[in-house]
């Protein structure tokens, strides 16, 4: 994207929202919302859509976007709970849209995967690429699955630690310190999937057992209760362990 004009839109309603906004607003990028675009749709270079929780209210911010920008200006769609390919199914012009996963906390990841549609244009890969690359990330080109790979992971890691709990087989608190200590890892799987908001975790996992309905991909029915109930971890104030409530952005 040229340096003179870093105007992005940015959509969505995942907790992803408020850290893009914040990273690329302090690598000096312009952030403009859907409900500006009449104002500011000439100077978008690039457009942003981070819905994973609610599908219906991705499609529709997605044909929004697909209708207002003109067509050669590249769609970046958070595939964390759908392809990229279904996605680009939903537009007029499929070739301008690529999809791109990770987790919040942002500041803690070192990298963004890229995952491009069937029917993504190379010429917008690239520029996805080096978009992430202009705020200091790398980049890594994955197939185009649910989840990715490293959120798939996890995601399966964090259910599977949900399912011990729901059959008993230990406390959250005694779960989280067997995997810290036995694998090294910064969090337990619970800790981490609050950290990371259930809400997240959960469209990960129902997307995998949606796209590929497999036994293995089933959502523990605590993790479903938990996000029904608005029990997504730090952002609400509550999941596996309580916490002071923080504030939750409005885009």
């Amino acid at each position: 994207m040229s340096t003179a004009n870093k105007t992005v839109l940015l959509a969505g309603t995942s907790s992803l929202y408020p850290e893009l906004k914040q990273l690329l607003e302090s690598d000096s990028y312009r952030v403009v919302s859907l409900e500006q675009l009449d104002e500011y749709k000439h100077e978008v270079r690039l457009a942003l859509e981070v819905n994973n929780l609610d599908l219906a209210k991705k499609k529709s911010t997605i044909k929004q976007m697909d209708t207002l920008l003109p067509a050669n200006i590249p769609i970046l769609t958070s595939s964390l709970a759908i392809t990229t390919t279904e996605v680009a199914s939903w537009t007029e012009y499929p070739e301008r849209v690529c999809g791109f996963g990770t987790f919040v906390p942002l500041v803690e990841r070192a990298l963004f995967e890229v995952a491009p549609a069937l029917q993504s244009a190379p010429s917008i890969i690239e520029q996805a690429s080096s978009f992430f690359v202009s705020f200091g990330k790398e980049v890594e080109i994955v197939e185009d699955e649910v989840g990715l790979v490293f959120p798939r992971i996890l995601s399966l890691i964090i259910n599977e630690a949900v399912f011990a709990v729901m059959e008993g087989t230990a406390t959250p608190e005694d779960i989280d310190i067997a995997m810290k200590k036995g694998t090294n890892y910064p969090y337990g799987p619970l800790e981490w999937g609050d950290r990371i908001g259930l809400d997240e975790v959960f469209s990960v996992i129902r997307g995998l057992h949606r796209d590929l309905a497999e036994e293995r991909y089933r959502p523990a029915p605590l993790l479903r209760k938990l996000v029904l109930a608005g029990r997504v971890g730090v952002r609400s104030g509550r999941g596996f362990y309580s916490y002071e409530k923080q504030e939750v952005y409005q885009p």
